[in-house]
């Protein structure tokens, strides 16, 4: 049984991260997406980055990715800077990511996080050097690939399916034997 969200069929819901760990605190976060799809087969999880009430983040974004608290919401500061465009794939049976997007972390939050997450080492190599020289400018990414679109809409599986690239010998065996057909 699923959360009781009322939107009209057929359109995205935008949930927090924490929305959705409050509604499943027993399953991982891969489950929890799962779990959610099942009751909506299209949503944006926002604050994917940021340590969640577990203690755990829902997705293991990149530091230099912003995860400052933004939005108040029911007495708490939710973190709402990042966030992914989910499905449902039907043919595969999970959970598909149609989309990940967020802005760049500036020099106080990147220090930040990467104390938080136990990373400080980080600030030796030369992107993370960059962003604090002021060397690059903050960016803002995401994006919606054609793979990514085209996956459940032509009800395929894998994305070697859609996309020619080199794919591992053992990943290659194992579509085989599952009846998925990657393209060369």
């Amino acid at each position: 049984m699923g959360p009781e969200i009322s939107k009209p069929a057929g359109q995205i819901i935008f949930m927090y991260a924490e929305e959705i760990l409050d509604l499943y605190p027993n399953l991982p976060r891969k489950q929890r997406e799962r779990a959610i799809l099942q009751c909506y087969p299209a949503i944006f999880i926002i604050g994917i980055g940021c340590m969640l009430k577990d203690g755990y983040p829902h997705e293991l974004r990149a530091v230099d990715y912003d995860e400052t608290p933004t939005h108040p919401k029911n007495g708490h500061l939710m973190h709402g800077l990042n966030g992914d465009i989910l499905v449902w794939n039907p043919v595969a049976r999970r959970r598909h990511e149609l989309s990940s997007m967020g802005i760049r972390a500036n020099v106080e939050s990147l220090k930040k996080q990467l104390e938080l997450t136990h990373q400080l080492d980080f600030l030796k190599y030369p992107y993370h050097q960059a962003i604090v020289k002021h060397e690059i400018p903050l960016g803002i990414g995401g994006g919606i690939g054609q793979s990514r679109t085209l996956m459940p809409l032509l009800r395929q599986a894998h994305f070697g399916e859609l996309s020619v690239t080199v794919w591992p010998k053992v990943l290659k065996e194992l579509c085989e034997k599952k009846n998925i057909h990657l393209l060369n």
